[in-house]
């Protein structure tokens, strides 16, 4: 494992990442569809909106399809013969239907609607692995989760005796792929891996880890909030099993999510939750189940945030992933450009030049500082950053900090935006040591 101030990366005296080749500005064509970004801040400044990974700000195509379902269409779907349900039915079933389309699914069986991305990485741990893993079983994850993908699987172990393994890192603040090979074995039975650090910003050779994962008879799960809304995700090509997502980390409403599962799988496993909806038919003594992927979603379903989902999916592909990907990459240089200018400010994880396909965030440090003052500061400066542990408790106490500050970005944000943030930051950083 290496050590804190190893894997701690400072950006000072290093070469500035390789831009690439310049993209076009999506920021200049998609800010009119957000009305928020739009706002003013305390002082009469411009807000600047830099906590992406927290929560994505919400078209107006996504508004107003929240507000067509609630004005024309609200009603429970599945349930009933008048005109009113089969057209919320249409609009939830589609939603699902795009959300296949979306990361590649072979089918809209394969998806099953979930309250977030936890409570689909609980369903799994609660149905597949309840059912399947025995004492001495093993699952392996790795330092750098988000508690979503710690927390479910740490109850697991203690229900059913199975062994959780954790990968360790680079000195770059990469997934250690040597102490992956090493802990994967005949016993390995799960690997369940971020696609994206929330904190590291990292890029996790998924496809690779999946072919290792098989080649021992395990399989994958992939938390892949952080990836689904900044690069093109494709199930078919990641070679995964499972595959979590949030509808609020892509431009859609809070309160949904999914869960991604091979057919075949999801047919073995038993229901998550009982009640309406996730049944055939139901005895007094005993029930048979519905089919996929109703079984699985127990109750009235959080139908309009389905369809608010689904408008923000069409949104997402509208612009296009690639488009996305290539103006976040540009942007996330740039970032990384002006906070390694700054004295005292260390970075966590990979650079761009390190890694060309990271997240478009950074989680950094200020010597001497502590991450919630730098945070509170720029916020009366209309600048919206996080600070704390991110929900990487693990990964913080690896390196010996008891939190970060984290500037994320998206296609709306700007390169003006960025400068000020920086600016804004050095200025922050003077004052706060003028009086510490």
């Amino acid at each position: 494992m290496p050590s804190p101030s190893a894997t701690v990366n400072s950006l000072r005296g290093e070469a500035p990442a390789v831009a690439p080749p310049p993209a076009e500005n999506l920021a200049a064509l998609t800010r009119p569809d957000f009305p928020l970004l739009a706002q003013t801040a305390c002082l009469g400044q411009p807000l600047i909106y830099l906590d992406h990974a927290a929560t994505s700000q919400k078209p107006r195509q996504v508004l107003e399809a929240l507000q067509r379902y609630y004005d024309h269409d609200n009603a429970n779907v599945h349930r009933g013969a008048h005109q009113l349900s089969a057209r919320a039915t249409e609009g939830f079933e589609g939603a699902r239907a795009k959300a296949a389309a979306f990361i590649g699914a072979a089918s809209p069986r394969e998806i099953v609607f979930t309250r977030n991305a936890s409570e689909a990485i609980n369903l799994v741990a609660r149905t597949w692995g309840e059912a399947n893993l025995r004492e001495g079983d093993e699952v392996v994850l790795s330092v750098m989760e988000h508690h979503s993908n710690l927390v479910p699987w740490q109850q697991l172990a203690a229900r059913t005796g199975c062994v959780l393994r954790h990968v360790g890192l680079t000195d770059s603040g990469e997934l250690d792929m040597d102490d992956l090979r090493a802990k994967l074995n005949p016993r390995t039975r799960l690997v369940s891996l971020v696609h994206v650090s929330n904190t590291l910003g990292c890029l996790n050779p998924i496809a690779e880890i999946s072919e290792l994962a098989h080649a021992v008879g395990a399989l994958v799960l992939v938390d892949a909030c952080q990836s689904l809304p900044h690069m093109p995700v494709n199930v078919a090509e990641l070679g995964c099993d499972f595959l979590a997502g949030s509808s609020h980390k892509l431009c859609g409403p809070t309160g949904m999510g999914f869960l991604w599962g091979r057919e075949a799988l999801l047919e073995a496993m038993p229901p998550f939750l009982g009640g309406g909806e996730m049944i055939q038919d139901v005895y007094l003594d005993h029930s048979t189940w519905a089919d996929l992927p109703h079984k699985f979603e127990a109750g009235t379903p959080a139908i309009g945030e389905a369809i608010g989902m689904g408008a923000a999916l069409d949104y997402l592909q509208a612009i296009g992933l690639d488009r996305i990907h290539s103006w976040e990459q540009q942007l996330t240089c740039r970032l990384f450009e002006r906070l390694s200018a700054i004295d005292g400010v260390r970075i966590l994880g990979p650079t761009p030049e390190q890694q060309p396909h990271r997240g478009a965030l950074a989680a950094f440090t200020v010597d001497g500082l502590h991450a919630n003052d730098l945070a509170a500061l720029l916020d009366s400066a209309g600048i919206c950053i996080r600070s704390g542990h991110h929900c990487t408790q693990p990964l913080h106490r690896l390196y010996g900090l008891p939190g970060s500050a984290r500037a994320s970005l998206s296609f709306t944000t700007t390169p003006e935006e960025i400068d000020r943030f920086a600016e804004e930051l050095e200025g922050t950083i003077a004052f706060l040591r003028e009086h510490s």
